[in-house]
């Protein structure tokens, strides 16, 4: 994950900022990677928010997985390792 520093001003704290200014569900990642999405939250269970999962939350309290771009490269070799597996 990408971070930058942030100044706010003379005597003021410096703070790191995250540069993720998008994440693509876990719906639209199976369907451009041509996978299952229940097969793929299987899998993303594995993964933490340092590897570029996260939770997006509605009104309702519902909840989707969501990834970053690194994420999805994370979730890629996860997918190559799982299919080894089964061989």
């Amino acid at each position: 994950m990408e971070l930058d520093t942030a100044i706010l001003g003379p005597g003021r704290l410096i703070v790191q900022t995250n540069k993720i200014h998008h994440v693509f569900t876990i719906d639209r990642v199976a369907r451009d990677l041509g996978e299952d999405e229940e097969w793929l939250a299987d899998i993303a269970n594995e993964m933490e928010p340092e590897d570029g999962l996260i939770w997006v939350y509605n009104l309702s309290d519902g909840g989707v997985i969501a990834f970053t771009d690194f994420g999805i490269e994370n979730l890629r070799e996860l997918i190559l390792i799982h299919r080894d597996r089964a061989k």
